[in-house]
């Protein structure tokens, strides 16, 4: 579901990030394939620097689907940037690759806290922001945050996802899972 940024994988993504309904709300846009490259590139060394995590998300077969960034860690905090290829709306690639990665961050890494700036005309961001239980809205809760992304304008909600959120989640969803499956052998 997850693997490291690979300059092998960067045909196939480019031609998935140029589409019109991916394209305006991906955060390292690239105009041609050259600069996907290069900008590729200087994502698997910012992150052997420590500044950013990033990882290709790959459908069931391997193949490259979309890209799943932490940005600008600081204070073991950063902000999130996720995009899929069109032809992978929709699928049920979102929530999978997103628990891949957060599990990563939190107890591999020593993330502490995600965020998420979503603008505000994202309709299909916001839902699927909204549709995970361990998302908080941090408009009002981080506002130093929420006027640092909104430094030229209102276009951003701020979302946050904390360790102790996303531990609980998994937790519940474990000892649902559980006693699901032991109802199932009754």
């Amino acid at each position: 579901m997850l693997k490291k940024r690979d300059l092998q994988d960067c045909h196939v993504l480019y031609d998935l990030m140029v589409h019109p309904d991916v394209f305006p709300f991906v955060r390292q846009k690239a105009s041609s394939y050259d600069e996907f490259l290069f900008l590729t590139k200087q994502t698997i060394e910012a992150e052997e620097r420590g500044e950013l995590i990033s990882r290709t998300i790959t459908d069931e077969w391997g193949a490259p689907i979309g890209t799943i960034t932490l940005f600008d860690i600081e204070d073991n905090a950063g902000f999130l940037g996720t995009w899929l290829g069109k032809p992978y709306h929709g699928c049920g690639y979102n929530k999978p690759a997103k628990d891949a990665f957060f599990s990563e961050l939190f107890y591999e890494l020593g993330i502490e806290t995600i965020f998420m700036r979503i603008r505000k005309v994202n309709v299909r961001s916001i839902k699927a922001a909204q549709k995970l239980p361990y998302v908080a809205l941090a408009n009002e809760t981080r506002p130093k945050v929420y006027e640092q992304i909104n430094a030229n304008g209102d276009i951003y909600n701020l979302y946050e996802i904390s360790k102790d959120l996303y531990t609980l989640h998994t937790l519940r969803e474990g000892m649902f899972q559980e006693a699901h499956h032991q109802l199932k052998e009754a």
